[in-house]
């Protein structure tokens, strides 16, 4: 038997002459795999994330997110990217596509409409996740010493969000990984505000104990960097670079205990894949 499966950048940067966003895996199901099954899948594409999905009778799409090395409970560019196939491949052309997920409850994506009618922004309706601010000497000295920059402020989320002095700083940062590991969360964002014209902030993510030393984009971390910086900024409405190599951009805004992240996907390449014998 052989298998659809999309390659499809989210969150690009429309400013950028090349390749931008965060590549994603797409496989559309009929049924499911066994979660060996998709963990082996996702390995074998070596992305920072595969996305299976399969359309329930009711009209909703159960998604499940793997990274090369483990299953993860939310995920942003690759939910964003699974909407575009759904859209532009399986053609199911609803304003809103719903999604269902293991633990992130009930998630919606919604095809937003440009100022000539036409589609281009798919809009994530994703939970907030504000943090806790911590003042820990001990940990902010670990910090300092992992990523070889000033540490101006630690929120513990899901992810431990970590604020910098100022974009530059962000820039220059080459964190040590192997200090970054040690820490006890699933991954480390590194956010500043940003000098930069249109943009609020800016932003880094590293993953090293999952698999991913640093994630190009990650729309997940906009749930928890989105409540952080509406509060500093004093504004519901934001603008976001993930500064990586790739980068991209996303447009924010909070809704309560919901955060909408709205970006762009490119369509990169389509084929079909089949299992080893072994493993079908």
């Amino acid at each position: 038997m052989r298998y659809s499966v999309y390659k499809i950048d989210a969150f690009i940067r429309q400013s950028v002459n090349g390749f931008s966003g965060n590549p994603a895996a797409i496989v559309p199901l009929q049924e499911w795999l066994s979660e060996d099954q998709m963990q082996a899948i996702a390995a074998e594409n070596n992305l920072s994330e595969t996305a299976f999905f399969v359309k329930n009778s009711d009209g909703i799409y159960h998604i499940r997110w793997f990274t090369p090395t483990t299953e993860v409970d939310l995920c942003g560019h690759a939910t964003l990217a699974a909407a575009w196939v759904i859209r532009n491949e399986l053609l199911d052309m609803r304003e809103i596509i719903p999604f269902s997920t293991q633990e992130a409850g009930n998630l919606m994506v919604r095809a937003l409409r440009n100022n000539d009618g036409g589609s281009g922004l798919l809009q994530l309706d994703f939970p907030a996740r504000p943090g806790e601010m911590l003042d820990d000497t001990a940990l902010q000295q670990q910090l300092e010493q992992a990523l070889g920059q000033k540490v101006v402020a630690i929120c513990n989320a899901r992810d431990m969000l970590v604020e910098l002095e100022n974009e530059q700083a962000l820039h220059d940062c080459q964190p040590n990984l192997a200090l970054l590991s040690e820490l006890d969360t699933f991954a480390v964002m590194v956010t500043a505000r940003s000098d930069s014209e249109g943009y609020d902030f800016v932003s880094r993510f590293f993953a090293p104990r999952q698999g991913l030393d640093e994630d190009p984009v990650t729309g997940s971390s906009f749930c928890t960097l989105t409540p952080y910086w509406s509060k500093k900024l004093g504004k519901t409405q934001l603008n976001g670079w993930q500064c990586s190599a790739r980068g991209g951009d996303a447009m924010l805004q909070l809704e309560h205990d919901r955060v909408l992240i709205a970006g762009r996907c490119f369509a990169y390449m389509k084929g079909e894949f089949a299992l080893p014998e072994a493993m079908a």
